[in-house]
């Protein structure tokens, strides 16, 4: 790491190239000068199961809010763990000391520094990286500089292979450290507000028909000797079972996803003393050490949890601590070494922390300032993405209260359930960044654990073969109640559930089924493909196949269906007809001897089946539209624009390119926050100055509420936003490459103004890493070289 930072002075003076280390993003580390208020002033951790919402105080409390992919409670809230402070005494953060604090993303740690070791100015600040600065602690200018402050260093990390929590603190001078318990599930209490995915809301009333949603409370440990910790054991199940009868599907045999579900923490401490059932003190000492040990098990008793959780501490402290933290170092290594962006708009002066700041000011590099926010983005989606389940778009793993007290730190806007469209929109960068492992929790809730009810929801509702995906589904794959409706199965004419919402809208399974062979168009793992995409595609193109009747041309009537959330009354809507014709494209031109006969012969009827390509003409032009025909607009999506995003039939290199590019410029809706895809749109077509105005937007758009530059929002979901971060990523990646068959296209959008050195991946196991200077590739390295005749560098558009 020194070898890395004395690069960046070297940078500074231009000496070198832009690139550093392989991988290493420190330039992109964020960095505050001074301790935060409260939880708005959190920054994000985790080790892609378990989280953190990490800060400290002027009062020399170290706190942090715990979450995990699989807390799901009794009535299927995906909750915090729970929350704990570590309180050093005396209070290092003292008025006067300098104060340092720094999200280390090359070692995935929080590394805080107070005091000064060498005497020298305790008031010299470190740029702020991207932060909104409302919420940090002012602290008051004293003659103190020639002081020597004697320093303490305090390091924050969830250990990338093991699922526990280190807090390390060391001092110059002995220091007491108390970690305590704090939990508000205390008492049994009725939630005041349920969201629009809670299991029992009900359209038009407060609470449900079926009672009020009542939390139930952790369960503290007691008898612990030398530790503290807590638990929380669902006694009920709230929900399956009844959304399972109101719906139909109590036939289908399905373990309860909720029942016995047990999820807490233990916390110990070197040399440890237990002072009460929530609190544990290091004795004064220049060093300490606490482990947070977190686990979850389903089913489960409170007895066999503690048990495993008794193994699982016994297995982790066995391990040398030292081999334990250079084998969390080396996967972080590993993983920033898959890729990068690093982009500037100074080649003399390229991304440091000098040039990136406060968001409430200008810009002092662009580029640099997009490249720290697309490598934020990812260590967000890292630290949340290898868990259980899939990550959840509105917040992820990293929301916290919405004041400045702590009254529900499980509050979440839109609740437990999963959007379809929403969810996607963290993965769509992944292949790209060669971030597979991210990707399989995704495939194993969708594909592997909830293809079976989907068929048999199909052939319950529709009387015919294969598999559609409701927009809005929980979990464990029931649709919404607020969205199905609360009328029961028997009583329905129309076994769809009752919201206009999505009633008609599956694209969804189309939008898998196109991530699935991307993901195997770049990995070639035979494996999956065999067990999973194929699987799945077959599903979904045969309920195409059954589910919609034919005309007198022997074409697809796909009525009735609708166009996303936007309208609501369609004939041949645009995503649902272009993922079809995309997806068969995709099956047909796999290689023969690994596709069946029969999955081949079905792409090829339902292709030969396909209507064409809805046009309306806009000012004597041809333009893409949403439907073939299309009417009750009710949101503010672009679906004519799904031809080119997600299932890039049309895009700069494509013919009929001008269809597009009518339609996106009539499109009736404009934005780049939250959801919205016009900057892919831009990008896919070749268009560097929109898109670069509209990533540079995206950027700087984060919530003023809280200091971390990336937590986007609340858009139209919630903090923070995994939508909006998703679509920059993404965005980035297609202006600087897209693929399409086996050409590699480089630079399709990026602006020549803009230096950047990378490394992304591409089908057929390929990684493309080069530099690009003043308007040129300097260098170019394709792997494996066989590929290089498949690139193709766009200098025709940089040179616009």
């Amino acid at each position: 790491m020194r070898t890395t930072r004395l690069l960046a002075l070297v940078w500074l003076i231009g000496l070198l190239p832009l690139a550093a280390a392989p991988g290493a993003p420190d330039a992109f580390d964020v960095v505050w000068d001074s301790p935060s208020a409260d939880h708005h002033g959190s920054m994000p951790l985790g080790n892609g199961d378990i989280a953190l919402n990490a800060w400290m105080t002027k009062d020399g409390d170290l706190q942090f809010y715990i979450s995990k992919t699989d807390a799901w409670d009794d009535n299927a809230r995906l909750v915090k763990v729970g929350k704990v402070r570590v309180h050093f005494e005396p209070n290092p953060v003292a008025m006067g000391k300098a104060f340092r604090q720094e999200l280390k993303l090359g070692e995935g740690s929080i590394e805080i520094t107070v005091g000064d070791a060498e005497g020298k100015d305790a008031f010299h600040r470190v740029p702020l990286s991207g932060t909104a600065v409302r919420d940090a602690v002012e602290r008051v200018p004293t003659d103190q500089s020639a002081i020597h402050h004697p320093q303490s260093t305090f390091r924050l990390w969830v250990d990338a292979n093991d699922p526990v929590i280190y807090v390390t603190a060391d001092s110059a001078t002995p220091m007491e450290a108390t970690a305590f318990v704090e939990l508000w599930r205390t008492n049994q209490y009725e939630l005041a507000e349920v969201q629009c995915s809670d299991v029992l809301n009900h359209p038009g009333k407060p609470q449900s028909k079926h009672g009020p949603t009542i939390i139930e409370p952790d369960t503290v440990l007691t008898d612990q000797r030398d530790r503290v910790g807590w638990f929380h054991h669902n006694i009920k199940s709230v929900g399956p079972q009844m959304m399972a009868e109101v719906q139909g599907l109590t036939d289908f045999n399905q373990p309860d996803p909720l029942l016995h579900r047990t999820f807490g923490a233990v916390i110990t401490a070197t040399g440890g003393e237990r002072l009460d059932d929530l609190r544990l003190r290091s004795p004064r000492a220049k060093s300490h050490h606490f482990s947070v040990f977190v686990l979850t098990r389903h089913p489960s008793t409170p007895e066999r949890w503690l048990a495993d959780m008794d193994d699982t501490i016994r297995r982790v402290e066995a391990q040398d601590f030292a081999a334990r933290r250079a084998a969390h170092e080396r996967w972080w290594s590993g993983f920033w070494n898959r890729s990068w962006i690093r982009a500037s708009s100074n080649s003399n002066v390229p991304p440091t922390l000098a040039s990136i700041v406060p968001t409430n000011s200008p810009v002092r590099d662009e580029a640099a300032y997009v490249s720290q926010m697309y490598h934020l983005q990812r260590f967000i989606t890292a630290c949340a993405g290898r868990g259980a389940y899939p990550i959840k778009f509105n917040g992820s793993l990293f929301t916290v209260p919405l004041g400045p007290t702590e009254a529900d730190p499980d509050y979440r806007r839109w609740g437990p359930g999963y959007w379809w469209q929403n969810t996607r929109l963290p993965y769509i960068s992944m292949c790209a960044s060669g971030d597979f492992d991210l990707m399989r929790p995704l495939f194993h809730m969708y594909a592997d654990e909830l293809l079976p009810l989907c068929k048999y929801r199909t052939r319950l509702y529709l009387s015919h073969d294969g598999a559609y995906y409701p927009e809005c589904i929980m979990f464990w794959g029931a649709v919404f109640s607020e969205t199905y409706g609360w009328t029961p199965f028997a009583q329905r004419q129309d076994k769809l559930q009752e919201s206009g919402w999505h009633k008609w809208e599956w694209v969804g399974g189309l939008e898998l089924c196109w991530l699935m062979l991307d993901y195997y168009d770049h990995t070639l793992d035979r494996e999956f493909l065999r067990q999973t995409a194929l699987p799945f595609t077959r599903e979904i193109l045969t309920f195409f196949d059954q589910y919609y009747p034919t005309n007198a041309q022997g074409k697809l009537v796909m009525h009735p269906s609708q166009a996303v959330e936007t309208w609501w009354h369609c004939t041949n809507a645009m995503p649902e007809l272009a993922g079809c014709i995309a997806v068969t494209e995709r099956l047909l031109a796999l290689p023969a001897e690994l596709t069946p006969a029969s999955d081949r012969e079905l792409g090829r009827r339902l292709s030969a089946k396909l209507p064409p390509i809805p046009l309306r003409e806009v000012n004597g032009k041809k333009a893409l539209a949403p439907a073939e025909f299309f009417a009750n607009k009710s949101n503010v999506e672009n679906p004519e624009l799904y031809a080119v995003f997600p299932f890039r039939l049309f895009a700069f290199n494509r013919p009929n390119t001008d269809w597009a590019l009518t339609a996106l410029e009539h499109r009736w809706d404009r934005g780049n926050s939250g959801w919205r895809q016009d900057d892919i749109f831009m990008a896919y077509l070749g268009l560097t100055d929109d898109v670069r105005n509209a990533i540079v937007g995206r950027a700087r758009s984060h919530d003023a509420g809280e200091r971390f530059p990336a937590f986007w929002g609340p858009n139209y979901d919630w903090t923070p936003d995994q939508d909006h971060g998703g679509v920059l990523m993404k965005t980035l990646q297609a202006m600087l490459l897209q693929t399409d068959g086996q050409k590699i296209f480089l630079l399709p959008a990026w602006p020549k103004g803009w230096d950047v050195d990378f490394k992304l991946h591409a089908p057929q196991q390929t990684v493309v890493e080069g530099v690009y200077r003043h308007g040129k590739v300097q260098s170019l390295r394709v792997t494996p070289e066989s590929r290089r005749a498949d690139v193709e560098v766009m200098q025709r558009i940089n040179e616009l």
